[in-house]
């Protein structure tokens, strides 16, 4: 079983760094004509990587709870876990290669906010790394041993639950920090 201690930032990202915030509030964004396909998806595919986070902690615990047969667990921690990491993966490097350096280059405001978000990036991969570690090695143990397997398990829902927060600090403050400056320079249309 892993024995690591996560640090998950629960600050908030400075009013410095969330500079359009107050001009462009969370719940004026839809009605925004700057608010485009682009940038429902990009908060959608966010949506998506919360509900997956908190679906395999749920499931975590039905299993753990005995509310769900191991080889059910393992199957769907499989698939979704896989799905979770391997989105997380992708999407971040997305952001990091293509869309912060287009949000920089419009708003060079951004970079302050760049750097947390980049580390950020940084962290949640040594938790995500961890995480399908653990996950694999209770998929391989439910062949194994099931005691074993039940006992690690644990593991993968404390490992969830450091994807869930991460997910919801980093996530609002990507938003709070991207979607005001698409909106500012009409970005993404």
């Amino acid at each position: 079983m892993l024995d690591t201690t996560y640090t998950v930032r629960d600050t908030d990202m400075t009013e410095e760094m969330r500079f359009l915030l107050g001009t462009y509030p969370r719940d004026t964004w839809e009605a925004h004509p700057g608010f485009k396909d682009k940038t429902r998806h990009w908060l959608s595919a966010h949506q998506n990587f919360r509900a997956l986070a908190e679906r395999v902690r749920l499931d975590t615990e039905l299993m753990l709870d005995k509310g769900m047969a191991l080889d059910d667990y393992t199957a769907r921690l499989s698939f979704l876990g896989g799905r979770l990491v391997g989105n997380l993966h992708g999407h971040h490097g997305w952001e990091d290669h293509s869309y912060f350096p287009e949000l920089s280059a419009a708003d060079p405001r951004f970079d302050a906010g760049l750097e947390v978000l980049e580390k950020d990036h940084a962290d949640l991969d040594v938790v995500l790394d961890d995480f399908t570690r653990q996950a694999n090695r209770v998929i391989k143990l439910a062949a194994l041993d099931e005691t074993q397997a039940f006992e690690e398990a644990g593991a993968v829902h404390g490992q969830a639950q450091v994807i869930e927060a991460f997910l919801k600090r980093h996530l609002t403050d990507e938003e709070d920090l991207a979607v005001p400056i698409i909106l500012h320079h009409r970005l993404r249309g």
